[in-house]
């Protein structure tokens, strides 16, 4: 694609290359309109009606997360807010304000474990997208979005927006372009793209992560575990979470096992998190609450609102404390960038060398021998980082 395109003018002034794009997208969409789209009578709304609206976010709970005030961005004019999400999103979509309804699909060309592609498959999800007005699809730097919105043109979805620097041809009528060299925090990578469809956040909303509410009542729960009354405050235990979804993210159980010991010595409460048993057993030992395997992601939600801190890894539950305002000792391989998927907008100390050889490779098992990026970093050094971050 040109770098310029003469004559596009955006009001009084000349377009940049980003709006020039999305208005040659959008008048090639509009030339070309999808057969099963066209066929589909149209509804009569009022302007601040829109419909029923998809968002789209195919991967993990963290990424799910992060498209949290995309969400909030698009359900200002959505009559109804559908989300669709993969398996190991969809907890994290039910807890995100503004979201009506979840569908769930495993993706074949995001998936990490994907399943062989059938019609069948595919067409039950087109089946349950036929009466979705309109859609926004939310991607990562490295995912493309025109699989998925050829699916919706063939559910005869209308409007579909979504980032692509591939050529969409009519896939797209909202194709926001933009430069995937610069490191941009998802959640407003996410933002921009509601941005570029119509959506704006509501006045007053501060565009940070959030979740619906109430949570769920752990109180007694925490209080019988740790020995405090049950409604003990914010700040009454620290939770290390050491478990993640990739290898390659991962720091020694038995670093995060020290650090527990390491914590407790330094006068905290710890509370250790997960889904696998075993690890949560083994690094909580016979010195830390252990909640491994026994919580929802709602109940997970409540136990890290409580924390003064979270130590966690590149994995769910830091975004899930960055949505309830829990502070992060982030324990960060760089195979993603920091930039677009560290904690967003909580105090957080990011631990682990950020240059490592495995830097951008965005690899699930470590490629460099010994896990140089984290291997390096010290229970010594968490501690220290939980008090910095401790009121």
């Amino acid at each position: 694609m040109s770098g310029r395109m003469p004559g596009t003018l955006c009001g009084s002034r000349r377009c940049t290359t980003a709006e020039a794009a999305t208005r040659v997208a959008t008048a090639e969409a509009a030339r070309e309109p999808a057969t099963a789209a066209a066929a589909r009578p149209e509804r009569r709304r009022d302007a601040q009606d829109r419909g029923r609206v998809l968002v789209a976010r195919l991967d993990d709970a963290g990424d799910v997360l992060l498209s949290g005030p995309a969400v909030r961005a698009v359900r200002t004019l959505a009559r109804e807010l559908v989300f669709l999400a993969g398996p190991n999103g969809r907890q994290a979509a039910e807890l995100l304000p503004g979201v009506d309804q979840v569908i769930e699909w495993r993706a074949p060309w995001i998936d990490h474990t994907p399943q062989s592609v059938s019609k069948g498959q595919v067409a039950e999800l087109v089946a349950k997208l036929s009466d979705i007005d309109e859609a926004v699809i939310l991607t990562s730097f490295h995912q493309s979005a025109l699989p998925l919105a050829l699916l919706l043109r063939l559910a005869g979805v209308r409007r579909i927006s979504a980032i692509s620097n591939d050529y969409p041809g009519s896939l797209l009528d909202v194709r926001h372009v933009v430069d995937e060299s610069v490191d941009v925090p998802e959640a407003e990578r996410a933002l921009a793209v509601a941005r570029a469809a119509g959506f704006a956040l509501p006045e007053g909303d501060d565009g940070k992560l959030a979740v619906q509410r109430p949570l769920p009542d752990i109180g007694k729960e925490i209080g019988h575990l740790l020995g405090v009354g049950a409604d003990a405050g914010k700040g009454a235990y620290v939770v290390v979470h050491p478990g993640t979804s990739a290898p390659a993210r991962t720091w020694p159980a038995d670093r995060h096992r020290q650090t527990v010991r390491e914590l407790v010595e330094d006068g905290h409460q710890v509370v250790v998190t997960g889904t696998e048993r075993d690890l949560t057993a083994y690094v909580a030992g016979d010195l830390a609450a252990d909640l491994g395997g026994v919580t929802t992601f709602a109940q997970l939600a409540a136990v890290i609102e409580r924390a003064g801190v979270l130590v966690a890894g590149n994995t769910g539950p830091a975004h899930l404390a960055a949505a309830v305002g829990t502070p992060v000792v982030s324990l960060f391989a760089p195979v993603v960038p920091a930039a677009r998927w560290a904690p967003y907008g909580v105090p957080t100390v990011l631990l682990g060398d950020q240059e490592a050889p495995c830097r951008a490779s965005r690899a699930r098992v470590c490629p460099v021998p010994g896990h140089p990026c984290l291997s390096h970093v010290t229970s010594e050094q968490v501690v220290k980082a939980v008090r910095e971050l401790t009121p």
